[in-house]
């Protein structure tokens, strides 16, 4: 996922099992997993396989209902599982056929109830529910706020969401199978993270059609994702496509011409592609992310549809995720870096290869200062790259989960050589395919096959204080990027009282005007914030990143004339990396922030994601 927050959890770290294939073969079912406090479950004892799921989508209530059927993995002296489950209203459980008893235990915010399912000797169990109208997971959008104006539904599991429409083990060190049968209105198509079986649907009764799917690879079950809507498909490659709402698709397709490349670039560095498809899927402007990984598709927000390919880093990073993420998966929250810092890594080599050594080094050099920002914002518990103790979400910064994680790869492939770096990582990833990963097995398995004892190289790379200590440690290295050379001296020349338009805007790249803007002296006088805005359209312009940059130091100055367009930008779309630094920023400008962010957010609310909303109730309580 692209610029997000993970929720950490406090955890032990058993060593885990490391029988993994090329193929992601044989492995014991019960191997031991690391402590996961943001689950009930007791994988130890019981664990989930398998998942499969049929069931409804009710627009008319909001809600999924049906059933689903578990697989499990057992001792044999096990008497019960435990699963994860957040206002899910249970009907009735079966264990083997036969009628069986569970209970919900105390509810916890975020984490739910446990739902504790007596086995009866039975390896399957098959649970009758339905989720509530208000799951976290699920935005069911009216026609309205669509672009064909149908109704919408799409599902966001990570991190532990998942829980509110399927009663599961939500941890993902438990990674599982499933399989799917969902109806839907007629009209509607449904598209989820698995092999399509039926893309035209199958009748379902008056008025409905079902769809079939099927996940063979073990996935962490926040990976589980759903989609409904008037979605038709573009082909971009042989194994790449875009989903997306009939108004959009051409559009979406142009933007992602360069995923077949993209893939192609992936798999000589780290290896064969093991998902089949890779295809996407375009949200509606409400999808709080830039992007979530979702195998075999991807869930993309529209605001990366700048009409000239400037964005599609962000389709680079998730399609890295097929590798990192997927492929190997952070076995608990506290070690999502490696999910993301591996991610925001191949993303830079994917990016490299196809549009230039200086194009990475500007995207590096954004991350550097994104680093340099946090590390005067964030405690130094959120600091670490292995997060310890209780991290609340809202506390975790991704400047450290992605670009720290991402400095710390490239700081290792500068010492141990680029070569040996890719090595590594394609054996990495074939050793440890479809299996768990925590922080302390991944350093144990690069000093063996890395490292091998080298007290010499062990002293340069300063491991143990990349992932266990605050701050950059020593043998870090800023990134110089020429195409940025030349910025500093626009900026003096506009802060001199010079004209915006001496600045070539017009020749630079999307990077180039981010960095314009982001070291633009925060304080600037009405005029020349004015003179800016007209040189540039800036209020209007359609890359949302140079927008976004433009109106937080809009916001920053209380500049009245850009008001119309906070309100607009913050009413259009709803991804979270944009909305929540705006209304933050807001509610610090007095009266005049305040009362834009509130008269704002009361018509703006019920088009966000819950995730979104529920930040921003939090900034706005203030």
């Amino acid at each position: 996922m692209l610029r997000r927050t993970l929720l950490a959890s406090a955890l032990a770290i058993p060593a885990l099992s490391a029988c993994a294939t090329a193929t992601g073969g044989a492995r014991d079912p019960l191997a031991p997993l690391p402590l996961d406090t943001s689950s009930h479950a007791r994988p130890e004892i019981a664990r989930v396989t398998h998942v499969s799921l049929d069931l409804t989508a009710d627009f008319e209530r909001k809600v999924m209902r049906g059933k689903a059927t578990l697989s499990i993995a057992a001792r044999d002296d096990a008497q019960e599982i435990v699963l994860d489950s957040l206002n899910l209203v249970i009907h009735r459980v079966r264990a083997g056929g036969a009628e069986t008893t569970f209970t919900l235990g105390e509810s916890r915010p975020s984490l739910g109830a446990p739902l504790t399912i007596a086995l009866n000797g039975a390896r399957t169990i098959e649970i009758e529910y339905e989720s509530g109208p208000d799951a976290a997971s699920l935005q069911w959008l009216t026609p309205a706020q669509t672009a064909s104006n149908k109704q919408f539904l799409f599902s966001q599991g990570q991190s532990i969401l998942n829980r509110t429409w399927i009663p599961t083990q939500d941890s993902p060190g438990i990674r599982q199978t499933y399989d799917a049968r969902i109806v839907a209105p007629e009209g509607l198509k449904v598209v989820m993270s698995a092999e399509m079986l039926t893309p035209d649907g199958e009748p379902a009764g008056v008025g409905q059609r079902a769809f079939r799917f099927r996940m063979p690879q073990p996935i962490p079950p926040y990976l589980i994702a759903i989609g409904i809507g008037d979605l038709v498909h573009r082909a971009t490659g042989p194994r790449t496509g875009v989903y997306a709402e009939p108004s959009v698709v051409e559009r979406g397709a142009d933007e992602c011409a360069d995923m077949e490349r993209m893939m192609d670039v992936a798999e000589a560095l780290y290896g064969p592609y093991r998902w089949g498809r890779y295809d996407v899927l375009i949200l509606p402007p409400s999808f709080p992310y830039g992007g979530m990984e979702n195998p075999r598709l991807t869930f993309l927000t529209p605001t990366f549809l700048a009409g000239d390919r400037s964005l599609v880093s962000l389709v680079a990073h998730e399609l890295a995720h097929s590798w990192s993420g997927n492929l190997v998966t952070n076995a608990v929250w506290a070690d999502g870096w490696l999910n993301e810092g591996f991610t925001s890594y191949i993303e830079g080599r994917i990016g490299e290869a196809l549009f230039g050594e200086e194009n990475a080094r500007m995207a590096e050099a954004l991350a550097w200062s994104d680093i340099q920002t946090a590390l005067t914002t964030v405690s130094p518990a959120g600091q670490r790259l292995h997060w310890t103790g209780e991290v609340d979400a809202n506390d975790n910064s991704s400047a450290i989960t992605y670009d720290k994680g991402a400095l710390f790869l490239r700081t290792v492939e500068r010492i141990v050589g680029r070569t040996h770096l890719d090595t590594y990582l394609r054996s990495y990833f074939d050793r440890y395919a479809f299996q768990p990963m925590t922080t302390q097995q991944f350093l144990a398995d690069f000093r063996q096959h890395v490292v091998r004892n080298d007290v010499a190289l062990e002293a340069q790379l300063l491991l143990d204080q990349w992932a266990y200590e605050p701050g950059i440690p020593s043998n870090a290295q800023a990134p110089v990027a020429d195409g940025f050379n030349a910025i500093p001296g626009y900026i003096e020349a506009f802060v001199a009282g010079g004209p915006p338009a001496a600045a070539p805007w017009e020749h630079w790249n999307t990077m180039q005007r981010q960095r314009y803007l982001q070291t633009m002296p925060r304080e600037l006088p009405a005029e020349r914030l004015r003179e800016l805005e007209r040189a540039f359209a800036l209020d209007t312009i359609g890359n949302m990143e140079v927008r976004f940059d433009w109106l937080a130091l809009a916001i920053n100055n209380s500049y009245e004339p850009s008001s119309d367009a906070i309100e607009r930008f913050l009413s259009e779309q709803g991804r979270g990396k944009f909305i929540r630094p705006l209304y933050r920023a807001l509610m610090q400008r007095g009266a005049w922030g305040q009362s834009l962010a509130r008269r704002t957010y009361a018509h703006a609310r019920a088009g966000y994601h819950p995730i979104v909303a529920a930040a921003v109730d939090r900034i706005l309580a203030v």
